[in-house]
């Protein structure tokens, strides 16, 4: 199979279920490979981490996006992408980006470690109480989901009571994050991207009104003191992206990782008995199954990487994170989960000037979640073979429908071996 033929089964409902061996027949054409005229694909670990890292290399940019999506900016899913940080290069990549930083300090994500447990304990409390009366529990709609969606929203200073709205506005809306999308899905994720804006219109309203101690105050305030250092509709952009990466993301880990360890029920034993493990497993958890599979680069010079000159303009490179961290070269007997390995810093936040900016924040909830998991329900089990969605950029379960089993009393509070302030 060569490799534009494998792009295009990676690309298909069975190469996205399941990415990974199609990732092997593209890395058996070398670590970075043209899979067509003005696209490569790069599955090399330290490839990917160089090229994510080259300030030669950048996020499609509005004369770029126009030449390959002229309409872009009628899309409003695509252009409150293209007008966050996420989607922008320096220096507005580095203005925006600083303007939200102070909220993801590792001092502030520490001093959270106590209202991320409360909130996973409580969130325990209602599965056992759902499964006692006898009706059926997703580990994902009943805690993957709710868990970092509560993080973030108080970040941000949303209500309580609105954050259910959240998951099929989001879900909708990063459609526009696959390598591919069509017509009809654009109009699913238009949809989705038009609720969140309205709602976060409403919600800057309200705090013109009545300021508080939040994130998105903090950005409206920088607004209306300097619209240069953020215009109204960056404004508007990031509060989306912010919302949806604090927490798509996160819920992919929580479910992609609780499937893994209940497939290595030794491993799951072992932490179980010692939390204070949760930090090693939840990189090697990033590392066998990345939440976030690819990002994409494009070249405004020329750059040499992996044996290949990359000609500048047009060039587009598919970074495959999902494949960089399984390479051999990194990591030894890569299909393996092993928690124990010696770690070697897992691609799956990427890397570079657009390294996740809730890295931190995302692993402190796992390394806090699996603990609790598996502590609190020791005969947790799927109660169904899982299916995955057909995404690829952010891979994750559709649903987890689970069976509890009998639940073990423990003691509440930090578990035993979890250092406070550990990031």
């Amino acid at each position: 199979m060569d490799a534009a033929e494998a792009l295009t089964l990676l690309m298909s409902p069975q190469g996205r279920v399941d990415p990974y061996p199609t990732y092997e027949r593209l890395r058996a054409h070398g670590p970075v490979v043209q899979a067509m005229p003005g696209l490569y694909v790069v599955t090399g670990y330290p490839e990917v981490d160089e090229l994510l890292r080259d300030p030669r290399l950048g996020v499609l940019d509005d004369a770029l996006r126009d030449q390959v999506w002229p309409n872009w900016r009628e899309s409003p899913a695509v252009s409150s992408i293209a007008r966050s940080m996420l989607r922008t290069n320096p220096p507005d990549h580095s203005r925006m980006r600083r303007l939200a930083s102070g909220a993801f300090s590792p001092r502030r994500v520490a001093g959270m470690r106590d209202v991320v447990r409360v909130q996973a304990e409580e969130l325990l409390d209602s599965m056992v109480a759902k499964a006692q009366e006898g009706a059926p529990v997703d580990v994902l709609a009943d805690f993957a989901y709710p868990l970092p969606v509560g993080v973030i929203c108080a970040l941000l200073g949303v209500p309580a009571a609105d954050r259910p709205l959240f998951r099929r506005w989001a879900g909708d809306l990063t459609g526009v994050l696959e390598p591919e999308i069509t017509p009809e899905e654009l109009t699913v994720a238009d949809a989705g991207a038009t609720e969140l804006r309205d709602y976060f219109v409403e919600l800057i309203v309200a705090r013109r009104r009545a300021p508080a101690d939040d994130l998105t105050t903090a950005l409206v305030q920088v607004h209306d003191a300097d619209g240069d250092r953020l215009t109204g509709h960056e404004l508007l952009a990031n509060l989306v992206v912010l919302l949806v990466a604090g927490f798509e993301t996160t819920t992919n880990l929580l479910g992609n990782g609780l499937v893994v360890l209940l497939g290595h029920p030794e491993a799951a034993a072992a932490l179980r008995a010692d939390p204070g493990l949760a930090p090693a497993y939840v990189e090697e958890l990033l590392r066998y199954d990345s939440p976030v599979q690819l990002t994409t680069r494009n070249s405004t010079a020329p750059v040499r990487c992996g044996g290949l000159d990359l000609p500048s303009g047009s060039t587009t490179l598919l970074l495959l994170l999902g494949a960089a961290n399984r390479d051999p070269r990194r990591f030894p007997d890569p299909q393996r989960f092993d928690p124990t390995r010696a770690q070697a810093h897992p691609l799956s936040f990427g890397a570079g000037p657009h390294y996740c900016l809730g890295a931190g924040l995302a692993r402190l909830e796992a390394q806090l979640a699996f603990p609790l998991l598996l502590r609190r329900l020791p005969e947790l089990a799927l109660a169904e073979p899982p299916r995955h969605r057909t995404r690829l950029t952010l891979r994750g379960y559709e649903s987890l429908p689970v069976t509890l089993g009998t639940p073990a009393v423990v003691e509440r509070g930090a578990p035993p071996g979890v250092r406070p302030g550990t990031p």
